[in-house]
This record gives structure tokens, sequence and C-alpha cells, in this order.
């Protein structure tokens, strides 16, 4: 007797085709974007993240290094910057001065940096010649080390811009991995990428959430490749501001784009100003103040934290005494002593700053994790250690789309030829755009089309006609 089907579910072998396709659609990626942006957002995330992901991983890894650089210092250098003895009134700043200079007479006395704890050292920073060479961006001097109780020097070394040679080490191995200019462009390249691949991603996301809600949840599938999208697209939502964040703060500090920024700071009238005292002429008879007197009048004129205190290097050039100190909230004011009367003849204050020149400020320190303290250092070791998540997830995944037999898994497909010739020469032009506002973005990315378009035509040309 004959049976109606309509309304049942199909025969088994029927069922077990139809969930076979989806799994390999699932798996091999076959299944096409619906619109041409997300085609182009989809290839353009797959390929660059696949290329930026390696050397993602070591700025993350030096990165979570780097964000506890203060802890890091003061273990290797604690001999130097700890007092060993911290009882009792500390001596006159000028005696301690003194100390150094007679442990080095050759040297000349640059700046001068006073305990900003009872427990530290007073750091003397010496311009000494012939000092090894331990970074290829900024001149090296001497730091000694004082004890402001006693006026014993614990020790010297040598540093850049008051850095000792650990954060030099930990620095570097983040932003050039030691191997001066051409290192540097590792980082630039990492950095610049991010957030074209993070914006890449977000047009993914919310393309599928749109097809599906966006509050309903993905219908579930039991394909691995499904389950491994789905983390890697929840995990790279929740890390997308704060990796595009640290990316963007660390702009400045490239090479490239820093210069770029720089420039637009400088065109915006808002770039980061500094003291302009001219010369003074010395009064009949007077002799140059001490440091104790320059510290009495930065006390007094409201200098709080950590001070950086730069003698004059030739007659007539004024002290300067500048907030120097890290943390939050934020103290970068400065001053201008005279040389002779001790008055202060210039002040600048980070109020007077321009927003764009304050908001570089906060991005480098939060960058650094130096802004907010511990909890800063956390939230940066947060970020980095979920990229490095993110990296594996999507490395995983794109393995796990490798069709039963194949050696490698397949990249997204070409969408060139379905593009118009006007989006084309659009996104040429954009690439062009790029390659002033981020140079190694630009060259990289004309680079990939020219060389994805050159692969393309080949696989047309060697394909069999039928």
């Amino acid at each position: 007797m004959a049976t109606s089907t309509t309304g049942q579910p199909p025969p088994p072998e029927e069922k077990s085709q139809h969930t076979g396709s989806v799994d390999a659609v699932e798996r091999t990626g076959a299944a096409k974007p619906r619109s041409g942006t997300a085609a182009l957002a989809r290839r353009v995330h797959f390929l660059a993240g696949l290329a930026v992901a390696p050397f993602l991983v070591i700025m993350c890894l030096t990165g979570l290094a780097n964000a506890f650089t203060p802890q890091i210092v003061n273990t290797v250098h604690g001999q130097e910057l700890f007092a060993d003895t911290g009882t009792g009134s500390p001596r006159p700043a000028s005696d301690q001065v003194a100390a150094a200079a007679a442990a080095h007479p050759e040297g000349i006395v640059k700046a001068v940096i006073p305990p900003p704890e009872p427990d530290r050292t007073t750091r003397v920073v010496l311009s000494v010649p012939g000092l090894p060479d331990i970074d290829e961006f900024s001149e090296e001097d001497l730091t000694v080390y004082v004890n402001p109780y006693t006026d014993h020097v614990q020790g010297e070394l040598t540093t850049v811009k008051d850095r000792p040679p650990a954060q030099v080490w930990l620095r570097n191995a983040h932003g050039n991995l030691h191997l001066g200019p051409p290192g540097r462009l590792y980082s630039e390249f990492a950095t610049s990428w991010v957030p074209l691949i993070v914006l890449g991603g977000l047009v993914l996301w919310l393309g599928r959430r749109r097809s599906r809600g966006l509050l309903t949840s993905s219908r579930r599938s039991t394909s691995e490749h499904a389950r491994l999208r789905g983390l890697h697209g929840w995990l790279g939502l929740c890390l997308s501001l704060g990796l595009s964040a640290l990316a963007v703060t660390g702009f400045s500090q490239s090479n490239f784009v820093g210069d770029r920024v720089d420039q637009l700071l400088t065109t915006l009238d808002s770039g980061e100003p500094s003291l302009e005292s001219e010369k003074v002429a010395a009064p009949p008879g007077a002799a140059r103040i001490d440091i104790d007197r320059v510290l009495e009048t930065a006390g007094a004129d409201g200098l709080r934290g950590e001070l950086t205190i730069t003698a004059p290097s030739e007659p007539g050039e004024v002290f300067t005494v500048e907030e120097t100190g890290e943390g939050w909230p934020v103290q970068s004011d400065s001053i201008a002593v005279h040389p002779y009367t001790g008055q202060v003849t210039e002040r600048l204050a980070f109020d007077d700053y321009p927003l764009l020149a304050k908001l570089n400020v906060l991005g480098v320190r939060a960058h650094d994790g130096t802004l907010f303290g511990i909890p800063n250092q956390i939230v940066v070791s947060l970020v980095a250690l979920g990229t490095l998540v993110l990296i594996v997830l999507a490395y995983r995944m794109w393995w796990s789309r490798r069709p039963r037999g194949a050696s490698w898994p397949p990249a997204p497909p070409p969408i060139w030829r379905a593009h118009p010739k006007t989006a084309l020469l659009a996104l040429v032009t954009a690439a062009a755009i790029l390659v002033w506002v981020l140079p190694v973005v630009g060259i990289t990315l004309i680079g990939f089309l020219v060389t994805d378009m050159v692969i393309n035509a080949v696989k047309r040309r060697r394909r069999p006609r039928t």
C-alpha cells in the first residue's frame, strides 16, 4: 500500500547526505558571503590575520614582560635603586651631587632626580664619554645612585633617558627585537594591521548576527569549525576595543606612523609643549645657585612627586624642574628657575597642554601599563593573553577547514573578479592613501593585491577548458 511522504522527515539516507553537505560547507568554507563587502572583509581578515598573527604573538609576549617593567627593574637593579640605609634625616642634595661628581670627575652633571620615596636613592645623571652602546636610538648616560642619608655611592649604571639597562632591554625587545631600525618594521607591521583586521572581523560578526538576529544565539552545529568560529567571534568582539586601543596608542612610538602623528599634531598646533626660556644675564658678582635652592623653589611652586632637575649646560641657561612620575593623577608640570636669583621665570602646567597632546600622553602611559599602576598592568596583560588565545583559535579554525585528504586548508575564494571595476579602483585608491597615513599597511596591501591577482590569473590559465 502506497503512503504519502508529505510532511514526514526524509529517509535516513537523504538526511545523512544533507547533514554531510552542511558539514562540508562549514569545514571548507565554500559558502559564499552574502555581499561584496562581507566577501572582501572575509578575505582580508583571513589572509592579513594569517600573515600578521606570528608577529602579533611576539608583540603580546614581549608586551606582557614590558607591562611589568617596574617590578622587573626593581628586582634586577634593587641594589642601585633602594637605599641600603634609610634612617635619620636626608643629607643636602648638593652634597649627594658632589659625592657622585667626586666618583666620576670626568663627568658633567646633566640631571638630578631626588628620591620620590624615602627608601629610594638619589639619581645623579652624568655625561661621560666612552659609554657602551645599549640603545641605537638615544644617547647613553652614566647614572650614579647615592644614598640620601649617608652620601654613599651605592652603584652606577649606563642608562638611556634615566632608564636602567633592564628597562632599556625590555623596551627594545618589545619595539624592535634588538634588531635596531630594521626591527621596528616588525612592530609597526603588526600594530598597523590590527585595527583593519579587527574591523574586518566586526563586519563578519555583524553580518552573521544580522542574518540570525543580534539577540539570538547561533544555530547548534556538530561541526568543529562552527564551534571554533563562534568562540573566536565572541572572544574577538570582547577584545576588539582593548586590542585596537593598544595598537593605536602604540602608533606614536612607531617609526613611520609616529612621524605622521607628530606632523598631524604640529599641523593642528596640538603638539606636546615645552619650556622655552631664553638665556639670562648673570648679575655682577653673583654665583650660581645650588640644587638645594632649586628644590626649595620647586616645592614652593607646588611641584610634587618624582622631580627631574636638569642643570644648565652653558652659562646663562636656566634650571628646569619637571614632574616625571607616570601614575595617576597625571603630574607633568614644569618650571624654569633663574640660575642666579632662584626665581621662577616660566611655568608650564599639564592643564596648558592641548587636548590631543593630553590624550597622547595618557595613551602612551596606558599602553605601557604605568597610568593606573597594577590595575593598568592587569588590563594590558588580559588583552595580551586573550589575543594569544584568539590567535590559537584562529589557526585551529583555519586547520579545521581542511578537506579530507587535503594537505592544506583552502583560503577564502578570490573576490576581485566579482567586484565591479569602480569598486576595485576605489580599493586601490584607498591603498594609495594608506601608503602615506600607514605606510607599512599601504605598501603591504598593494603588494597583497598584486600578488593575489597574479596568482589567480595563473590559476585560471592552468585550469582546463570545458
